[in-house]
């Protein structure tokens, strides 16, 4: 009798580790009398509804609100240095300039993540939109590999050329909820919806230009630029047509020096008021006061 209990605690058990780990939504390949059986989880569908995150600030929709995108995070740590990882230096310089923008009053503000959540590129952007966002800045630390001297801040916009493939990617999308500027472009012809979204898209680009030349100027000598601070690249999370945008480089994590200062208290307030007077004044030149 004890020696039928064994055979069967045996075969019996591998199974029970694997019904345990289903229902923790855990998986691991268990081998089985010579087979691996896997447990899938299946991920979120394409084009699935973007949870979208608090407003802090004033209550009034007619205020200014900036969206601040912390990248990276979850399994997805970014570049990685000698004890930092990008998702955590860009979560809390993010964190640092919501607190700035909220305890200063007067701009609507809200994170794309406030804790170590993954989130896909296109999801960024997205949740921009969706909020109706004046202004998106997503921030990021660089790496150099294995040049750790390297060192410096960069701030990118859309380039041209992505910019009109973004331009014509849109216009080519048939949702009846997109809209440009407040334009559905729904029931218009390709023609007309191609035109809107390039103009929606010429005047994004100026702002976002605009936009990074007052980080560059306001940050001069508080901040520690690369010497050539001002690029342009085919940047996803930068593509939405209608919502200014910037991504901003931190700096190098890859660099001991760089990723010190921006993780020290002293380092995100510094950012903090620099991003923060920036903004700021962008926002005033906007409302032409």
């Amino acid at each position: 009798m004890w020696h039928r209990l064994q055979i069967a605690f045996v075969f019996l058990l591998p199974v029970a580790l694997v019904g345990g780990l289903n229902l923790l939504g855990l998986a691991i390949p268990v081998p089985v009398l010579g087979r691996d059986y896997v447990i899938r989880i299946p991920l979120p569908e394409p084009g699935a509804h973007v949870g979208l995150p608090k407003i802090e600030g004033p209550q009034d929709a007619s205020r200014p609100l900036v969206v601040i995108d912390a990248g990276h995070g979850g399994h997805d740590p970014g570049a990685v240095g000698e004890g930092f990882k990008e998702k955590t230096l860009a979560l809390g310089l993010a964190k640092a300039l919501r607190d700035e923008l909220v305890r200063e009053g007067g701009i609507r503000v809200a994170l794309t993540r406030s804790d170590d959540t993954f989130l896909v590129l296109d999801e960024r952007a997205e949740i921009a939109r969706q909020l109706g966002a004046d202004l998106f800045l997503s921030i990021h630390a660089d790496s150099a590999g294995e040049k750790d001297q390297v060192t410096g801040a960069s701030v990118y916009t859309l380039s041209d050329k992505a910019s009109s493939e973004a331009a014509e990617r849109f216009a080519a999308r048939e949702n009846s909820a997109d809209t440009i500027n407040g334009v559905a472009l729904t029931g218009r012809s390709d023609a007309v919806n191609s035109i809107l979204v390039d103009l929606a898209q010429r005047r994004t680009s100026g702002a976002s230009a605009m936009f990074a030349g007052l980080i560059v100027r306001e940050g001069d000598g508080v901040l520690q630029f690369h010497p050539q601070p001002r690029r342009s690249a085919s940047l996803v999370v930068l593509r939405a047509p209608d919502v200014p945008s910037v991504l901003y480089e931190s700096g190098f994590v890859t660099n001991k020096k760089d990723a010190e200062r921006l993780s020290s208290p002293e380092g995100r307030e510094r950012f903090a008021k620099v991003m923060s007077q920036a903004i700021r004044i962008y926002f005033a030149r906007e409302s032409g006061a």
